[in-house]
């Protein structure tokens, strides 16, 4: 049995972090589904950015608009949606069969939102209605202002999957956003069932400190931070308010893995995914390290529910001197820079191609 499969049959829901409309066309996402136990998708800007920057499959549609003058930011949604609900499509039935617990596509608001709570919640709306799909998340990002735009989001149906987030506390603040739109919509009287995932950014702790940290603790920061988010994702789960809600109807936002690609050439590659194995949450990979996890990945131990040994290793970095909570900061605001310059760079692609497919 592969790793994959057995990830997946200990409860762990195994997602692929990309999507292109080749690997629509020509089947890959569809193998993934039947051979290596793939059961949702994730994207972003940079995802896409390579996806219309290195194919000219999208240059029929681009041609299209651009003939119609319509301005980038314009084509890029035409383009994402169509193939995020072809993949919404191919994960239907994984959404029917797990009655919607798994099965989800996402799609992001454009970053240049991401301090601005009532646009961000302005363009959730708009993508959840134009997708028209159960199975699609939004994806915001857990920002300051993001999360209001979280809480309204939930609050008026907008299934949210909460991206840019890199530590146990930024983590929980995202989960209590949740937990306050559900809230708010039981006092309403309505449905409290609005599906909803948290996305913490691993190996982007450890590339952050590679260059100063020392040999024992290499690659050790991502997993540390990691575990302590699973130990309040644990003690949420069985909290006062969360069962409150649950015995409402709610269904529990899941806490999802992401950036879980290994950095370090000299680590292994399956690092992130045989380290982060834990029932009740998703993980988020790219195609390399979900074909490397299928061919020689190992299961072995599960993450600890009470975040095992993260603690003593986390003061570990701190007596080297690093300070975790500024750490998280910077990785978000980065991070949220990062998908702007993916974004900017994603428009000027379609701008290119626009001007050269129009005259052709």
């Amino acid at each position: 049995m592969k790793a994959t499969q057995k990830l997946h049959d200990l409860g762990q829901s195994l997602w692929l972090d990309n999507l292109t409309r080749d690997m629509l066309d020509n089947g890959t996402l569809a193998g993934y589904i039947k051979d290596l136990s793939v059961t949702g998708l994730t994207s972003n800007p940079t995802i896409f950015d390579h996806a219309i920057s290195k194919s000219s499959t999208y240059d029929a549609t681009i041609r299209k608009n651009a003939k119609e003058d319509r301005p980038p930011e314009t084509m890029f949604f035409e383009l994402a949606l169509e193939d995020i609900k072809r993949a919404a499509q191919l994960f239907r039935p994984e959404f029917e069969r797990t009655d919607g617990v798994d099965g989800w596509v996402s799609l992001e608001v454009s970053p240049l939102l991401a301090y601005d709570t009532k646009k961000t919640l302005e363009a959730a709306k708009d993508l959840h209605t134009r997708v028209a799909q159960p199975n699609v998340f939004i994806k915001i990002p857990g920002t300051r202002e993001g999360l209001p735009a979280i809480e309204e989001a939930i609050f008026s149906g907008v299934p949210v999957n909460v991206t840019l987030l890199f530590s146990g506390e930024q983590y929980v603040a995202a989960a209590e956003a949740y937990l306050r739109g559900i809230e708010r919509r039981i006092e309403a009287g309505l449905k409290p069932v609005v599906g909803s995932v948290a996305s913490i950014f691993i190996s982007r702790w450890d590339a952050k400190v590679a260059s100063t940290v020392p040999d024992n603790l290499r690659n050790k920061l991502g997993i540390a931070i990691a575990m302590r988010a699973y130990k309040a994702y644990r003690e949420l789960l069985r909290s006062p308010r969360w069962l409150r809600a649950l015995n409402n109807g709610m269904r529990s936002q899941r806490l999802l893995w992401a950036s879980t690609g290994t950095k370090d050439p000299k680590a292994p590659d399956t690092l992130y995914i045989k380290g982060l194995a834990s029932p009740f949450t998703v993980n988020t990979m790219p195609d390399a390290t979900l074909k490397a996890m299928a061919d020689h990945g190992e299961v072995e131990n599960m993450l600890p529910f009470d975040g095992g040994d993260c603690e003593e290793t986390l003061a570990q970095f701190g007596k080297a001197g690093f300070d975790v909570a500024q750490l998280a900061a910077q990785l978000q605001d980065e991070g949220a820079k990062s998908f702007v310059k993916s974004w900017n760079d994603l428009m000027e692609v379609i701008a290119s191609k626009s001007a050269a497919l129009v005259t052709q």
